[in-house]
């Protein structure tokens, strides 16, 4: 059932439609007393464009469901919005914690879809015991317990001093989540062996948190297995192609840890699920073909060396109806430092659902086409160059020939159109290319300036690579490649290197050349010389106009 939503929005370019914006996009942890139902939640939605809204919902669980109240000023914004009231039937769930999606559809809306995640703890979210493990001398150990109301925390232990604490580290991304992150760290003196201590909690809505945690530390010289994410959420409509993520496997310890074996196991719907480990890196594949729409459970299990035994890693599956292509809201990003800033030329990656049904593809050739596997990304309805089109994943050129200002993006995948999210455009915004915190920088010689490598040394050329700076002149054409020769498609005028802190101070260098890297698409570099004043170790490096500045990045500096 469709709603009316009489909100209006304020008037801009290419605002002539409702824009869905919504108050959160997550929902929880909820505690909820095992048998229970939990009351009802409430997110906000309102109109951020023109004309009105009509919102349909729908849940991904049978224990979910939701419902919109009537308009109403909003609660922490000027203006309207309209209640969705989350519902829970909850009653019948096991102990354990469970997530699941509401989707917020608007018809001719921009930015809608829309999901939020709403996540319940059957029982609370007290564990029943705490196992930590930690290195001699090595880094603290932690667990975060998330409560919907204050909580009174004590911690005690029997032997090895202070080691165990607990403190409220924020109010969470949704407003009745309080996170009290749980620390066990090793104190000097501490011997290799196993210590004990509780946690007594007092003070919460749901009863069956208000009790005392035994807590154990080991404290090894063996490797302890960490592991990351904890857990796994696959969402595929019928018919793609095999999906997969990814499990981080690092050592929290001493030692050498190895993986022994990796399994996959599934609850119900055949044997969709499979893993293999290659060094510290787990790939978990879910493939659907011939399974009904649904919603499938599973499970990885990682053994290794390591002194805490096995890790398990819950996984769960969703099949849902072909559709569409769908652009996630604030799924369309830069491929530097993949934050929101864009300019005409900027390569972008697009995230989403469905947006093509076919194995995962790159471009093939330059210039680029506008149709790879099936999938067109449009910009403001102009045909965008691509480098690579997956099943979630679309990277692409933002054409030249797009004016500065709101722009809309969307999907095509074999004729049929998605759904329309909108982008700012700018004239120009560079990002350094960014991998961790350190920016793609090239020494002279070729090696990469980077952490632990070849330190960029005070008088030599560098040349910094970086997308988003912009038209060039004279003018670049889209989707092909810089031209190799002079003459080159400069930035005019050209950008400044900026080096250091407003503490350490600033040292700002003229570029010796700013433009398209030659022979490629989309790519900029900027080669400067490194101030022969910097000091030895890490300098913030940033690229800056006259009325832009770039991402900020480390830049290893040795004499």
């Amino acid at each position: 059932m469709y709603l009316p939503v009489l909100l209006l929005g304020l008037a801009g370019g290419l605002s002539a439609a409702p824009k869905l914006r919504l108050s959160t996009a997550a929902v929880g942890p909820v505690s909820i007393t095992q048998g229970a139902n939990a009351p009802v939640q409430t997110v906000e939605a309102y109109n951020a464009g023109d004309g009105s809204l009509s919102l349909q919902m729908a849940a991904s669980a049978p224990w979910l469901s939701a419902a919109a109240g009537s308009s109403r000023p909003c609660t922490r914004r000027p203006g309207d919005c309209l209640p969705l009231n989350i519902s829970f039937n909850t009653s019948s769930l096991a102990k354990g914690m469970y997530t699941a999606l509401v989707r917020v559809s608007a018809p001719n809306a921009l930015d809608a879809p829309q999901d939020i995640s709403v996540t319940v703890q059957i029982g609370g979210g007290v564990p029943d015991s705490i196992n930590f493990y930690v290195a001699p001398n090595g880094a603290p150990d932690t667990l975060t317990i998330t409560a919907n109301s204050p909580l009174t925390t004590d911690t005690s232990t029997q032997s090895g001093g202070p080691w165990l604490s607990v403190a409220l580290t924020g109010t969470g991304s949704f407003r009745f989540a309080l996170p009290y992150r749980v620390t066990a760290a090793y104190q000097d003196g501490m011997a290799e062996g196993t210590y004990s201590g509780s946690l007594r909690i007092a003070g919460s809505n749901v009863a069956a948190e208000n009790r005392t945690v035994p807590v154990q530390l080991q404290v090894t010289s063996q490797p302890i297995t960490r592991i990351s994410p904890s857990q796994l959420a696959f969402r595929i409509a019928s018919g793609a192609p095999v999906q997969q993520a990814y499990i981080t496997v690092t050592n929290g310890g001493m030692g050498t840890l190895s993986i022994s074996t990796v399994t996959a196991e599934t609850a119900s719907g055949g044997n969709w699920l499979a893993a293999e480990a290659n060094g510290g890196l787990v790939t978990v594949k879910a493939a659907v073909a011939g399974m009904s729409n649904g919603s499938y459970a599973g499970t990885v299990k990682i053994a290794t060396n390591g002194v805490n035994g096995s890790m398990s890693v819950p996984v769960t599956l969703d099949v849902v109806a072909q559709g569409p292509p769908l652009a996630v809201f604030g799924g369309v990003l830069n491929s530097g430092n993949f934050d929101n800033r864009f300019a005409p030329g900027s390569v972008a990656a697009l995230f989403g659902e469905q947006l093509t049904m076919k194995e995962a593809a790159s471009a093939s050739a330059i210039p680029l086409a506008t149709s790879l596997n099936g999938a067109r990304v449009l910009v403001n309805d102009q045909p965008a160059p691509l480098y690579y089109a997956s099943y979630g994943q679309v990277n692409f050129q933002i054409p030249y020939e797009i004016d500065p200002g709101e722009a809309v993006v969307r999907v095509e995948r074999d004729g049929q159109s998605g759904n329309g999210v909108g982008i700012v455009i700018l004239e120009r915004a560079p990002r350094i290319i960014q991998v961790g915190n350190n920016g793609v920088v090239v020494n002279p010689d070729g090696s990469l300036a980077i952490a632990g490598g070849r330190a960029a040394r005070p008088g030599e050329a560098i040349t910094i690579y970086c997308v988003g700076l912009g038209r060039t002149d004279p003018a670049a054409s889209t989707g092909a490649a810089a031209p190799g020769a002079e003459p080159l498609a400069r930035i005019t005028p050209a950008p400044r290197a900026v080096f250091g802190t407003v503490f350490s101070g600033l040292v700002t260098v003229d570029a010796l050349y700013a433009g398209l890297t030659p022979s490629l698409v989309g790519l900029y570099q900027v080669n400067v010389i490194v101030p022969p004043n910097l000091p030895d170790g890490d300098v913030n490096l940033s690229l800056a106009g006259e009325d832009y500045q770039s991402n900020i990045v480390h830049l290893p500096v040795k004499r």
